[in-house]
This record gives C-alpha cells, structure tokens and sequence, in this order.
C-alpha cells in the first residue's frame, strides 16, 4: 500500500486481487457449510408425537392395549401427523365425514369385487366354470366411489387371536355357519365368529388332520414350506399350517359359499378369489412344494385331465398332491355322498390313471388320504411318451405364462437334467435358510440381467429399508400389522426383510414386468402372484393392513390412463386405519398425495433413507376410519 501525490492511500493492484479472492473464498465456505448443516437437518428421522389429529377418536371399552403412539414426520411439511395404530376395536356410530370430491359408494357396493362381480359373470358361459373366473369391468363401467366399510366396522382381532375368531359386524354373514354347521367350518358366539378348524373332510379339526398327513409325509423337517389349497373353505388348513413354517396359498372362487375367502383374509391367513376354469392359476411354474385337495369338487378325471396338469405345472419337482374327500374310500362313504359305488371307482381310477401320466409316483393311500409325488425330473418321463402318447409334452416353453393364458392339456417340461437324479431347475435349502440362499433360477442364470450380487445387494438394501420403516412406523414391528402385500415385489426382499415379524406378505409381480421374478419369489419360501394393476386385485375389501408400492405408479401411469383408478382399488383393499409406502419421484408422489387426500387418507412426503440427495422419496399415509351410515339403503 502507497500514497499517492494527492496524499491519499493507493491499493497496490495484488493487494486488491488477494482481497477478492479472500472474500469470495469466505462467502463459499458459508454457504456449503449452511448447505450441509440444512441437509443434515432435514435427513433425521422424524420424531415421534404423542397426539395425532389423524381421524376422529372415540373412547372404546375393549379388551386390546391401546396406544397413543403417533408419527410427526417433519421432513415435508410442519405440524402433520401420522397415527399408525388402529383405535376402532369396538362397534360405536361415527358420524365423521369430510368433504372431499370422492364420494362414498352405497353400502351394497361394501363387498364389491370388481373383477368377479356376480352380475357381471352372468353374461359368461358356464361351461367349465369360465364365468367364474376374472371379468374385469370395461373402462366405461369403472366407479369413482370409495368402498365404504359396514356401520359397525371394528379392527379385526390380533393374529393369533385372529386365526380363531372374527368380528360378526365385519362379515355379516352367517350362511356358512348354518350351511357348514356339522363340519365346523365356522360358528357364531355373540358378535363374532369362531372358527373351530374345522372342515369337510376333517371333523375333528385341522390340527389332528394335518398331524396324518405328518405321519404319511414330512411337514417338520423344511423340505416343504409353500403350498397351495385348491378349494380352501375359510382356509383352516392353512391356518394350522403357519405353526408348522408352512406358507400356504388358499383359494376358492366367489360362489354360493358366500365370503369364505373374506373370512379367511379376516382371519390373517393367506388367500385370494380363484377357480380351476379354462385359465392357468395366476402363479409361476414350480412354486409350490405342496398341492391340497380336501373334497374341493374339482373334476380332477375330466377334460383329458386338465385340472390334474395345471397342479402339475405349478408343483416342484417332488413335490406332493395330496386328495381327500371323494373319491379316496368311496368304499365307507358312498352312501353319504349319495353316490354309486361304480361312479365312484371309475372316478378314482380315471384320477389314478392321469397321474400315472404325469409320472407321477403313488406315494401312499392310507385313511381318508391319498398322496402322490412328482418326478424331480423329466428323464424318464420322456421316454415313458413311448407308452403314453397323451398327454404330451408342451411345445411352448414358456411354463411361467400365467396371466390370461389358456390352459393346455400337455405336461409342462422341466428344466433339462444332465442326470437322473438331479433335481431339475435346481435343488433347494430348506426353509428357512432358502430365504436367503441364492435362488436356482438367479444361480443358473435363466432370468437375463438378474445376477448373485444383485440378489445379495437386494437383501442389503431391504435390511436397511426396513429399518427406516420401523423407526417410522414403530407398530410395524409391534403386531399392528397382519396382511401386508407389496404390489411391485421384484426378488421378494420386503418379505424377507420382515420374516421375523408376525406378518405375511403377497407378492405381486406386475404380468408386464421386464423381469418375471415370481418364480424367484417362490424359490425363496415366499407366496405371490401375477397382475396387471390396470385391472382389480382378486380380493375382497378391506383385507389388507399394509400395502406397499415402489414405483408402480411411474410403471403404470402412462399404460392405465389415470392413476386415480390404481389409489381407489388400493383403498378398496385396504383396511380402514391401514397403513400405505409408495416410493416414488417427488414429481409422481406428489400427484398420489393430492388423489389420496381427496380419499380420506393422511398422507406425508419424507427423504429416502439414504438421506436427501436421493431422488426417490417415500410417501407414507394413512387410510382414516369412516364407514357407511346405517340407515343407508342397500
């Protein structure tokens, strides 16, 4: 620094520059460090609150704990709470309504199924049952109406009090009672239901009906852990099943047994609308270790065996059919069947004959029951085509085409062996280390794309994913929550992730998926099927607790149309006070939340877990408690 000739003082020219330079220096240190502090405090877990103005509140005398545990989630906007646990055990008259520009439908739409509507499967010829199968509304038949739940909707009891009983005021129906009375099947005590485990075929109960088959064929030791009941009743046997680490599928089509599938989902056991028609069952090839038929009316001799072969598509390689009911001993029950001694011989002998067909081994008649076992392999069944010209083994190779897809009466070929004792496709771990060992059809390559440390990286990342839920959601690992589904499962991780939990979860690969990973699914000892969510899920209302969305409305945003359609069969599923996770862009979740909201659900926009760099964001809501006025007119 100098003086000049006037006598004021000169800046020297690099005295200037390194000021400059220091300043600019100094304000970009500020702002980063300002930057960083911000992000850090919107990347902390939303705290807990002990109020939440979620939905109304009423003081209900019941006999469950009731917690006022509540989600304050800051990350989005301020003051907003989530509730998370259900407060509506007991019957009481809400009259709370909110306006919004959905309206409720009429209490006649309380049980809607739109994909089997009983008006709408009347137009469909009966012949081999094909108007019991899915006949979806067309566009211009679709509602814009929120399903409402009966007046005295209560929160269904606890699993696994909830195996046994149900509220009569959720499924008001006590046809099955009176029908079903001598099988115990189901019975009303008061204001609820008790199921007693009963079934045709099995009187004094599932449990001692599943400790036979025990004594026939192994169901402790690991071997088998997912099964599927064809022509479930209210689903007992698979009830009893989950105390044995067996994760079974139940379905039955939506017929004169009026709700046995509802009263199964209500009970917190797996199950879905379904019928042996002229369709292939939604399910992958070689998911289950385990098929049940229990006097489940299936005309297993007919249509050159057809319904015997679509069981064989979706059985593991050795894995068991098991037949009780007509016509295993018609010899001690033809008289009570009201049928002749010869129609029922002929009938078994048609059965055992397509069976033998199929390659399959009679493992044992013992009793009432009657098992048999696939092959592991096709080795020697192609060469058995010598003996057996039908029926033949399927061209197509593409055994996992499942939805809309025409059965066929040709055996779907197993993967190729380079031995007769290989298990073809794969053999696996027992359950429940095959949850986590890398499944045959990743080990072998046979999905392109789908690699053993994606798979491994999966499972890392739902471990994480989890755990950010449960900090969100602590009731997720309290019991809250029974029925869950993820409608967009991949490899299954979700599941896996909460296996510990006393959860089940339906794993729904979209049919249009780039990777069809459902047979991956199954490999791992979880159950799921196929499903374009343009259309309704084979369900009833109000059967699930939790639904799980990642990315399903960027998937289906531009091939449905409308996105609203999606949210409102979401709702139409979902359990009032249940709870939804759409992972999503920010630009998507916000087009959710502003549908959702005009739905009565709560909903709140929070970082991805791994901070708020991500791009994904998550969006949590809850589903409020209203249902339909009691002196609606049905």
């Amino acid at each position: 620094m100098a003086k000049d000739n006037s006598g004021s003082l000169k800046i020297h020219p690099s005295e200037s520059k390194r000021r400059r330079v220091t300043y600019i220096f100094s304000v970009s240190g500020l702002c980063v460090l300002f930057y960083i502090l911000g992000a850090w405090q919107n990347s902390t877990t939303p705290t807990l609150n002990q109020r939440s103005d979620l939905a109304s509140k009423v003081e209900c005398d019941n006999d469950f704990p009731r917690s006022t545990e509540s989600l304050s989630t800051s990350s989005s906007s301020e003051g907003e709470t989530l509730d998370f646990q259900a407060h509506h055990q007991l019957s009481f008259n809400d009259t709370f309504m909110v306006t919004e520009k959905f309206p409720p439908c009429a209490l006649n739409f309380s049980e809607y199924t739109p994909c089997q509507d009983l008006t709408r499967c009347k137009k469909f010829a009966r012949a081999m049952l094909a108007y019991r199968e899915r006949h979806c509304p067309a566009q211009h038949e679709l509602i814009r109406c929120l399903i409402p739940a009966p007046p005295k909707y209560k929160t269904p009891f606890k699993w696994p009090r909830s195996r046994d009983y149900a509220w009569y005021d959720n499924i008001p129906h006590r046809e099955l009672s009176i029908e079903k009375a001598v099988q115990n099947w189901i019975q009303v005590e008061g204001d609820r239901f008790r199921f007693p485990g009963g079934g045709t075929m099995f009187p004094r109960g599932a449990d001692v009906y599943i400790d036979d088959i025990n004594a026939l064929v192994s169901l402790t030791d690991g071997d088998i852990r997912t099964a599927i009941d064809t022509g479930c009743g209210v689903a007992s046997w698979g009830a009893y099943l989950l105390k044995r680490d067996i994760l079974t599928m139940s379905f039955a089509p939506r017929d004169t047994h009026e709700a046995q599938v509802q009263f199964a989902l209500e009970r917190g056991v797996p199950a879905m609308i379904g019928v042996m028609a002229t369709q292939r069952l939604p399910y992958p090839a070689r998911a289950f270790d385990m098929a049940h038929c229990s006097r489940c009316l299936i005309p297993w001799q007919d249509f050159d065996g057809l319904y015997l072969i679509e069981v064989d598509r979706v059985l593991r390689p050795g894995g068991y059919w098991i037949l009780s009911g007509p016509p295993i001993r018609w010899k001690k029950y033809y008289v009570g069947w009201e049928r002749t001694q010869e129609d029922l011989k002929q009938e078994q002998d048609s059965i055992e004959d397509v069976a033998k067909r199929l390659c399959w081994k009679k493992v044992i008649e013992k009793g009432d029951l009657a098992i048999w076992q696939k092959p592991i392999n096709h080795a020697d069944c192609i060469q058995s085509r010598r003996i057996y010209k039908t029926p033949h083994i399927c061209k197509n190779d593409n055994a996992d085409a499942a939805w809309y897809w025409k059965m066929e009466a040709c055996i779907t070929p197993l993967p190729e062996v380079s031995s007769s004792s290989e298990v073809a496709g794969g053999e696996l771990q027992k359950w429940p280390q095959r949850a986590f060992a890398v499944p045959p059809r990743i080990s072998k390559g046979t999905i392109p794309g789908l690699t053993v440390k994606k798979f491994e990286d999966d499972n890392t990342v739902w471990k994480e994913r989890i755990e950010y839920y449960k900090r969100i959601i602590p009731p997720l690992s309290q019991g809250r929550y029974r029925n869950a589904m993820d409608m967009n499962a991949y490899l299954g991780g979700f599941a896996a992730a909460l296996m510990d939990y006393p959860i089940w979860v339906m794993n729904v690969v979209p049919a249009n998926s780039d990777y069809d990973t459902l047979g991956v699914i199954y490999e791992r000892g979880f159950i799921g099927t196929y499903q374009d969510w343009c259309e309704a899920f084979s369900t009833y209302p109000r059967t699930y607790d939790l639904i799980h969305a990642s990315a399903i409305f960027s998937i289906y945003q531009d091939r449905c149309g409308d996105i609203t359609y999606i949210l409102l069969e979401m709702d139409r599923i979902l359990r009032p006070e249940g709870t939804v996770i759409v992972r999503d862009t920010v630009d998507v979740l916000t087009k959710v939340q502003g549908i959702a909201e005009r739905m009565r659900w709560k909903c709140k926009i929070v970082d991805h877990e791994s901070g708020p760099f991500n791009p994904e964001k998550i969006l949590f809501a809850v589903k409020t408690y209203w249902t339909a006025a009691p002196s609606t007119q049905q």
